[in-house]
């Protein structure tokens, strides 16, 4: 997977069995970890619920896409540009 998923996209992670819907990309994990996730999502239908259920993982940690997120021409601009971002990171 070269592109990153858009907001909105429904995964299920390896040795996962709740699905875990995407709503941030790039994303610092600043408690316990200080570390740069691919991914930040909750779970799926619950939604956010608080920082405390925050799922951050990457994009080697999919196992399965349930449903892909919205995309436009402005999704795919901006997919370009976090994509060029993280080679410099």
């Amino acid at each position: 997977m070269n592109n990153f998923l858009p907001i909105g996209s429904v995964v299920i992670l390896k040795d996962g069995c709740k699905k875990i819907m995407i709503y941030g990309r790039l994303q610092y994990q600043l408690i316990n970890s200080n570390k740069l996730w691919d991914y930040v999502g909750c779970l799926y239908p619950e939604g956010y619920i608080s920082d405390d259920y925050n799922i951050f993982f990457n994009q080697d940690e999919i196992q399965k896409i349930i449903y892909l997120g919205y995309e436009d021409t402005e999704e795919l601009d901006f997919q370009n540009k976090i994509t060029q971002f993280q080679k410099y990171i």
